[in-house]
């Protein structure tokens, strides 16, 4: 039960950050509605205070934040799991192998990253690009939720689980929650595969393949 409390309270932060503040104020979840107002703010604004950031002990072993990079407004969205070494020294998210193959993924579907908001989950490199944890994860949840009411994207692709379970507040595995649509508050979501995944099981790709393919023909159909 005190799980199930933990995580309701943390989606409704999410949806009231997210700007959507219509859901019922029953007595029990009440509590977790009365957050500080939200003032209006740029993305300059939120990425200044992103690189600040000292609320998860990934602060002290960055070199730098890396808050994502595109236009804004933008209609389609890529979120991944955390930044690698080399995100890490450049400061921009998807460098690398693992960007070279996004943008070859991107370029399948006739894509260019340049017109692209691309960010992670978490802001801040974990020491040996070991798997974010929850608490880090909770740390940069608001980050997101602001990003994606800034940026206003129209469809999102989560790349790995860690993205994916990230957005749809889900523990379901990754096996389970791609191939299809979800739906997060207006906004098409298509989970997939990690570009850092594939190059370490390229068997992969064909999965891969499929779910570009259904991203696309979101996008087609509706932007």
């Amino acid at each position: 039960m005190r799980d199930f409390i933990k995580l309701l309270g943390t989606y409704l932060e999410y949806l009231q950050i997210l700007g959507i503040d219509s859901l019922p104020a029953f007595p029990e979840v009440k509590s977790f509605l009365e957050l500080d107002p939200l003032v209006p703010e740029s993305l300059e604004e939120l990425e200044r205070e992103i690189k600040a950031c000292r609320k998860c002990p990934l602060h002290r072993t960055r070199t730098q934040a890396v808050p994502g990079e595109g236009p804004t407004p933008c209609e389609i969205m890529i979120v991944g799991e955390a930044p690698g070494r080399e995100e890490d020294l450049e400061g921009r998210p998807f460098v690398g192998a693992a960007g070279k193959l996004l943008e070859k993924m991107l370029a399948a579907i006739e894509l260019k990253r340049t017109r692209i908001y691309i960010t992670n989950v978490v802001k801040c490199r974990p020491p040996g690009n070991r798997t974010p944890e929850e608490e880090e994860m909770k740390a940069c949840r608001p980050y997101l939720a602001r990003q994606i009411r800034l940026i206003k994207p129209k469809a999102i692709l989560a790349l790995g689980s860690v993205a994916a379970r990230s957005l749809l507040l889900t523990r379901d595995p990754l096996l389970k929650l791609r191939g299809r649509v979800h739906m997060l508050e207006g906004i098409k979501v298509v989970p997939s595969y990690h570009p850092a995944y594939l190059l370490r099981n390229p068997s992969a790709k064909r999965a891969a393949w499929e779910d570009l393919k259904l991203f696309q023909r979101v996008l087609r159909e509706g932007t």
